[in-house]
């Protein structure tokens, strides 16, 4: 009996360990695939914002006023995140993954304006406050022990009301109402980093067994998407507070 618990014990040790080598093998793609995105954003968006030229597709390079195709442009990310989630279990990994790359290009054209609105150094001390900031905030989520799930779904709620309250704020232009939305942008993809970073770790955990290396391509994909989302969210609330104007 105590051979059969001592080769037992040895055998969830060893389920245990692979578990955890496949966990890190998992985040490290997740981490992986979000950095490439970011690349893409960052290229587009700089590339766009630093041509009048370029920029002017979109916006008066002036006033940074959308025309019509900069409305589109601005709206078609959230478009494309609910395009995402309805199709995803249809896609293929791969497919997925050139999504999440166009959706990055997509991103990076609605964020084009930045560029002739702050100036360089503000962004870029922006960009390294926000990854330091993430970093810290999705290290969190990943090793503490507390269940972040109930936090989940009040942080969902609120983002819903962040989004209208945005929208109306388009018409409104109520520089008040845009300094508190930055305010509870903040503190919302703040906490949703930790969020997600935790959902990720669980869901791959409660998954492993499986092994279905389709799906796990595809979840990998997912938290990317929703960490990327977390970054630039973070980064742009964060630089209404930060960011000197041109």
């Amino acid at each position: 009996m105590a051979q059969y618990e001592t080769i037992r014990s040895a055998g969830v040790g060893a389920r245990s360990a692979q578990i955890d080598e496949g966990l890190r093998a998992h985040m490290n793609k997740v981490y992986g695939l979000m950095s490439v995105a970011m690349v893409v954003t960052a290229g587009v968006a700089w590339a766009v914002g630093t041509s009048d030229q370029l920029l002017s597709i979109f916006r008066n390079p002036v006033t940074l006023q959308p025309n019509i195709l900069g409305w589109v442009v601005m709206f078609a990310p959230l478009a494309m995140v609910f395009a995402f989630g309805a199709l995803i279990n249809r896609m293929s990994a791969a497919a997925a993954q050139v999504f999440f790359y166009g959706f990055a290009a997509v991103m990076g054209l609605s964020l084009a304006w930045i560029f002739k609105a702050f100036t360089d150094t503000s962004i870029a001390q922006t960009f390294l406050i926000t990854a330091i900031a993430f970093a810290g905030l999705s290290l969190y989520g990943y090793v503490t022990k507390r269940d972040l799930s109930g936090m989940g779904t009040f942080l969902i709620m609120g983002l819903i009301g962040l989004i209208v309250a945005m929208v109306v704020n388009l018409f409104l232009a109520s520089s008040a109402l845009a300094f508190a939305i930055s305010v509870i942008g903040v503190l919302i993809f703040a906490g949703l980093t930790a969020y997600d970073t935790q959902n990720i770790k669980n869901t791959y955990v409660q998954h492993a067994a499986a092994m279905d290396q389709e799906w796990l391509g595809k979840a990998a994909i997912m938290g990317a998407l929703n960490l990327y989302l977390d970054f630039i969210n973070l980064f742009m609330f964060l630089l209404q507070f930060m960011g000197n104007r041109e």
